[in-house]
C-alpha cells in the first residue's frame, strides 16, 4: 500500500514538472497575480495563522552600553566627513591658489603655507610635485602632504604640513624609493616621441629607447609609419605614488619589419656599471655613440651641399643638427681633448682625439666644458649648441675623422665593435634573458598606445 503511494506522488511530481517547463511563462504570472491579488487573497493567507491576541507577550531588557556606541558614531561620523584631493604643483601656485585648487578654504592655513620656511623652499613655486590634501567638513586642512624625488639617489622627500592643538606644524622627511615594474607598447604614426606620449611613456624612458637603439635604428631618418615598440621599464615610487622614471630593463622595437631586442645587464664577473645587451648576449655599446646628441634631427647630411654663407657648392664633410642654444652636446666615444678653443669658422669648438688616429670635431658651440688635455669618457658633456663661426643659427656641426680623412659619421657609428658578455657570466645572463623574453611578450600584447 504504501509502495502504491509512493508510485502515486512520483507520478503527480513527473506530471507536475512537465507542466511547469511546459508552461513557465503562464505559471510565473499566476504566481505573481497571487501574491498581488488584493485583499481577498491577504485575508485567506491571514486567515491561516492564529489571532495576534491570543500569543503570548513576553518582555526583553537589555543593558546598552551608550558611551561605547556614541564613541563608535562618532568615529564613523568623523571618517565620513574626510575628503581628500590630490594634484601637481605649478610654478606660479601661492598658497592661496594651491589650497584653493585642493578644495581648501582655511585662511589660518593659508597663513602657514606663506609664513613657513620649509613650505616656501620645498613647495610654493616648485612645479611638478604630488600634493594631497585632507580636509573635513568644513572644509578646512587637516594634513597636506607633497613627495617629490630631487636627485638620482634612490630617495624622495616628503613634506608634511598637519594641524595639530596647537596650530599648523611642518616636517621633511628623507625615505627611500621603491623600484616598480611596468610595461608598454606602441605604434609608430609620426614619430617616436608621439608614439610614447600615446602610450604614457614618460620622455626619460623615450629618450632611453631611442639611446639604445641608436646603433642599429636611425631615428632621424629611418622611421616608418607601423613600426613598433615594446617597453619593460622601472617607476620609483614613494608611498606608492610614481615620481620618476628609472631605468629601460629590456626593450624591443621592430623597425620595417626587423625587430631589434634589448635587455639591461650588469655583468656580476667583470668589473663594470652594467649596460644593455642582446638577448644573444652581444653588447649594445659600441665604441662610438650614433650621435654627439640625446635626441634631435639631422638638418644637413654628409655630401654635396650649397653653403648657405660661401654661396657655393662644396662638400658637407659632417652633419648638422638642429638643436636649440643651450642644448648639451656630449663625446661620442672616449678620448682625450685635442683642442677646445675658437678655430676660424668653427666658432668655439672641441675637438677629442680617440684611439686609431681617429678624431671627432663638435663646431659652434656656445660653450665649451673641457681643457685641452683633459680625458673624456663615452657621453660626458663638453659643451653646448651654439651659432658661434660661421654658422646662420644655433645648430651643432659634428665630423668623424680617421687618419685626418673624414668619415660619415652614422657609418663609422654603426660599424664601431661591440663587446659580448663574458663566458663566465653567460649562465646568469641566459637565465635572466629568459625572463626578459616572457616580459617582451606580455608587453606586446598589450594594446598598442597604452601602459599598466
Amino acid at each position: 500500500m504504501k509502495h502504491g503511494l509512493n508510485q502515486a506522488v512520483e507520478l503527480c511530481v513527473a506530471r507536475a514538472t512537465a507542466f511547469i517547463q511546459l508552461y513557465p511563462k503562464q505559471i510565473t504570472a499566476a504566481i505573481a497575480a497571487l501574491l498581488v491579488g488584493g485583499t481577498g487573497a491577504t485575508f485567506a493567507v491571514a486567515n491561516l495563522a492564529p489571532d495576534a491576541s491570543d500569543l503570548p507577550v513576553r518582555t526583553v531588557v537589555e543593558t546598552v552600553q551608550s558611551d561605547l556606541l556614541a564613541a563608535r558614531s562618532d568615529d564613523v561620523a568623523a571618517q565620513a566627513m574626510r575628503l581628500y584631493r590630490s594634484d601637481a604643483t605649478r610654478s606660479s601656485d601661492t598658497a592661496d591658489t594651491l589650497l584653493k585648487r585642493l578644495g581648501v578654504i582655511d585662511p589660518q592655513a593659508a597663513a602657514f603655507l606663506r609664513a613657513d620656511n620649509s613650505v616656501q623652499t620645498a613647495l610654493l613655486g616648485r612645479a611638478g610635485r604630488n600634493v594631497t590634501a585632507e580636509v573635513n567638513e568644513r572644509q578646512g586642512l587637516d594634513k597636506l602632504v607633497a613627495r617629490w624625488s630631487p636627485n638620482d639617489d634612490g630617495t624622495f622627500k616628503r613634506l608634511t604640513v598637519e594641524k595639530t592643538v596647537s596650530g599648523f606644524r611642518s616636517t621633511v622627511e628623507t625615505l627611500p624609493l621603491v623600484a616598480n615594474t611596468r610595461l608598454a607598447s606602441g605604434v609608430i604614426n609620426s614619430s617616436l616621441f608621439a608614439a610614447t606620449d600615446d602610450a604614457r611613456l614618460p620622455d626619460s624612458i623615450a629618450t632611453q629607447v631611442a639611446e639604445i637603439f641608436s646603433g642599429d635604428i636611425d631615428f632621424h631618418r629611418a622611421l616608418r609609419k607601423g613600426d613598433r615598440f615594446s617597453v619593460v621599464y622601472e617607476t620609483l615610487e614613494g608611498d606608492g605614488e610614481p615620481l620618476r622614471a628609472g631605468r629601460v630593463l629590456s626593450a624591443e622595437f621592430v623597425n620595417a619589419g626587423k625587430p631589434f631586442q634589448a635587455m639591461w645587464f650588469k655583468d656580476p664577473v667583470a668589473a663594470g656599471k652594467g649596460g644593455y645587451y642582446t638577448l644573444a648576449g652581444e653588447s649594445l655599446r659600441r665604441a662610438f655613440l650614433a650621435s654627439p646628441l640625446e635626441f634631435s634631427r639631422v638638418t644637413s647630411g654628409f655630401k654635396m651641399r650649397f653653403h648657405p654663407i660661401l654661396q657655393t657648392w662644396r662638400a658637407h664633410l659632417g652633419l648638422d643638427y638642429a638643436a636649440a642654444t643651450g642644448t648639451p652636446v656630449r663625446s661620442v666615444g672616449d678620448g682625450t681633448v685635442d683642442f677646445a678653443g675658437v678655430q676660424n669658422g668653427f666658432g668655439n669648438v672641441v675637438i677629442v682625439k680617440h684611439r686609431s688616429n681617429q678624431t671627432t670635431v663638435y663646431a659652434h658651440l656656445s660653450r665649451i666644458n673641457v681643457k685641452k688635455g683633459q680625458s673624456v669618457s663615452q657621453g660626458q658633456n663638453i659643451g653646448a649648441v651654439g651659432a658661434t663661426g660661421w654658422a646662420t643659427g644655433p645648430h651643432l656641426h659634428f665630423e668623424f675623422r680617421v687618419n685626418g680623412a673624414h668619415k660619415d659619421p652614422a657609418t663609422i657609428a654603426r660599424q664601431s665593435e661591440a663587446v659580448p658578455v663574458s663566458l663566465a657570466a653567460k649562465p646568469v645572463f641566459d637565465k635572466a634573458a629568459q625572463a626578459m623574453r616572457a616580459q617582451l611578450a606580455t608587453a606586446a600584447q598589450l594594446t598598442p598606445g597604452s601602459a599598466e
